[in-house]
């Protein structure tokens, strides 16, 4: 894969051929950068840095004199208007990840345009093209959401692809949707040119009126269970409305618009973190898609992607431990999404940035979970950037010293000069509680290890449901299992503690690591106050109760998840950070013994044939890497 790395700064004029080593001439200490090692990625040839009169460091040595004819003509062809532009003007691209029929990303290509266009007002040629998505509301339950997963990547490599082969001086990205924005900060880390992220923005909260209550895309998959179990009723005692009229209700009006999903979910746990990592502009994750607030967002981004082409801040030099620090703890603040670990995981790793699973529980231990937003609490990001929205929040912690306010940005100012005039929180607000009063003393992500994981789970533990929780094994090979079972009301309160295990849905073996929202959705909405689940898959970051996710080593590779059997005794732990099979089915208690049991069942144990063999997901389960590990493809299957 490309990169543009800034060691091969070469004289305007040098006639190197491209990929050839030259001198390295910049304006920041390259000794000090976060640069990948010699021969992970393509070099390209570059002008120095700091001449604000030639910003077209990468697109200079395809357009300069007519070493490239070709290239110049068709680049005439789409759109340069003279040979001034041509041979002095900087190329950006501008990155929508549109597409119709999902509202996170169907506004955005109107959103690149606005773009577009405040570049071309700084002299700059705005080149906009486009990269793919999945709809996570769309695919959820279902094998479309097999392909969500893997989208980030395609996602990165698209990117990656454009960005370098059209020897692009600079990139802005706009996503929308939960992979989207890992993706594009993941291509940004390998590409390393000038990159300012946009949120495409939360949609607004919907309404059921014959619930009578707010309502958002999750409450689709909670209904769901309540109607499957006879627990869906309209709010009024007296209305003649069926349980089939109220769910009509609640899917006409879950998405009244564009934008992500409402609550602290995967898509607003990305953009708060990249917000706190310095890649957009303040304020970016709590715009709503559709307010004003996000539009003249657009129109400063041109401002933005100038100051960092001037200035050369590039994408590694932001994408550091400290700025990953802060990501983690803004996820602990506000309750995000367990996905968030496997992102940022990827990103890390895409950047060269030492981060581990080690560094989640580290980080949780030591940060209060403040906020009461979905999926676990009442208020949704709409209603968080009314009181102040992210930069007040951002605000608040840097003057309590939970994030690093020194960290450089996009805007060419630390985040907190970024966040220093913004309003701060009302203090009368319920949204964020105070940091003496917290709904949770420590965050409510946690890995968990032991004997079920010795790579390491990812559970997410709000307190609501307590912090440990002992079961009986129930285990079922695909998701379609568990859906199927709790259709049929197969799983009920009668039948005591159970955990329901649902494997051979990781990385490789679903192959693409499924969300399961549907079930712990139906879960939620059935009142099943009994289970714990228990996943090689993932959850959505709308998931919400007793949920364990992420098991490595995961079932297709012959993990300990695919030696457990029904009746097995799991304890779950948050406290002291473990998953262990506590006791057999067979009555075998201790550690040792059990240990002998597992390894006596991995003897009998066969690897289940792949499938499919061909295609996207074929090409992905071989290369795919394990979830402790961000599940990155760009290493190789086997390197961890």
């Amino acid at each position: 894969m490309a990169s543009n790395q800034d060691n091969k700064a070469v004289a305007p004029d040098a006639a190197a051929p491209a990929g050839q080593s030259t001198t390295t001439t910049t304006t920041n200490d390259n000794s000090e950068r976060n640069l990948p090692k010699e021969g992970e990625y393509i070099q390209w040839r570059t002008l120095p840095a700091g001449n604000p009169d030639q910003l077209n460091r990468w697109s200079h040595f395809l357009t300069r004199e007519h070493e490239f004819p070709g290239a110049q003509a068709m680049l005439y062809g789409a759109g340069v208007p003279n040979k001034d532009m041509m041979k002095k003007a900087p190329h950006v691209g501008i990155a929508t990840v549109w597409w119709e029929g999902n509202p996170c990303n169907t506004h955005l290509l109107d959103l690149g345009q606005k773009v577009k266009k405040a570049v071309e007002r700084e002299k700059m040629l705005a080149w906009q093209f486009n990269t793919i998505g999945v709809s996570d509301g769309i695919t959820m339950g279902g094998e479309g959401m097999r392909y969500s997963l893997q989208s980030r990547e395609i996602i990165a490599d698209s990117i990656e692809t454009v960005t370098c082969a059209q020897h692009h001086d600079a990139n802005i990205s706009i996503p929308g949707c939960d992979k989207n924005m890992p993706g594009v900060i993941m291509a940004a880390a390998r590409h390393n040119r000038p990159f300012v992220m946009i949120y495409g923005g939360t949609m607004r909260g919907g309404h059921s009126e014959l619930l009578d209550r707010p309502i958002n895309i999750v409450t689709c998959y909670e209904a769901s269970g309540a109607y499957t179990y006879g627990r869906l009723k309209p709010a009024c005692p007296n209305s003649t409305a069926t349980p089939s009229d109220v769910m009509d209700d609640i899917e006409q009006h879950a998405c009244p618009g564009a934008g992500a999903c409402g609550g602290m979910y995967t898509a607003n746990t990305m953009a708060t973190a990249i917000e706190a990592m310095g890649l957009t502009a303040p304020g970016s994750s709590s715009f709503p898609a559709s307010s004003p607030e996000k539009f003249r967002e657009c129109e400063k981004a041109a401002e933005y992607i100038k100051i960092c082409m001037e200035k050369d801040i590039r994408p590694r030099d932001l994408l550091t431990k400290a700025s990953f620090e802060n990501a983690l703890v803004l996820t602990m603040i506000l309750g995000g999404s367990t996905n968030g670990v496997l992102h940022y995981l990827a990103m890390a790793n895409s950047a060269d940035v030492d981060l581990t699973l080690d560094d989640i529980n580290r980080v949780s231990a030591k940060t209060p979970f403040l906020a009461d937003m979905a999926p676990s609490g009442r208020y949704y990001m709409e209603d968080l950037y009314k009181v102040g929205g992210t930069p007040a929040v951002l605000k608040m912690l840097i003057a309590a010293g939970y994030i690093d306010g020194t960290i450089p940005t996009i805007t060419g100012k630390s985040l907190a000069e970024n966040v220093s005039d913004w309003p701060s929180l009302d203090p009368d607000q319920k949204i964020i509680r105070p940091l003496d009063n917290p709904i949770k003393s420590q965050g409510h992500i946690r890995v968990l290890y032991g004997n079920f994981s010795p790579g390491g789970a990812v559970a997410k533990i709000t307190g609501k449901e307590g912090l440990s929780f002992t079961g009986k094994a129930r285990c079922f090979n695909k998701e379609f299992e568990l859906d199927a079972a709790l259709k049929n009301s197969e799983i009920t309160l009668e039948q005591g503690n159970q955990v329901l295990i649902v494997r051979y849905e990781g990385p490789k073996g679903g192959p693409g690591m499924p969300e399961q929202l549907k079930a712990s959705a139906a879960i939620m909405g059935a009142g099943l106050t009994n289970v714990a689940l228990v996943t090689d898959g993932r959850y959505s970051g709308a998931s919400h109760g007793f949920i364990v996710g992420h098991v490595v080593p995961e079932a297709a590779t012959g993990g300990p998840i695919a030696l457990v059997k029904d009746g097995d005794l799991i304890t779950i732990d948050a406290v002291r950070n473990r998953i262990d099979v506590v006791k057999t089915v067979e009555g075998v208690e201790g550690e040792e013994e059990i240990a002998k049991v597992l390894e006596e069942r991995k003897k009998g144990w066969k690897a289940p044939k792949m499938k499919p063999t061909r295609g996207a997901l074929a090409k992905y389960a071989r290369l795919v890497g394990d979830a402790s590990h961000g599940a990155v493809t760009d290493l190789g299957g086997d390197a961890y």
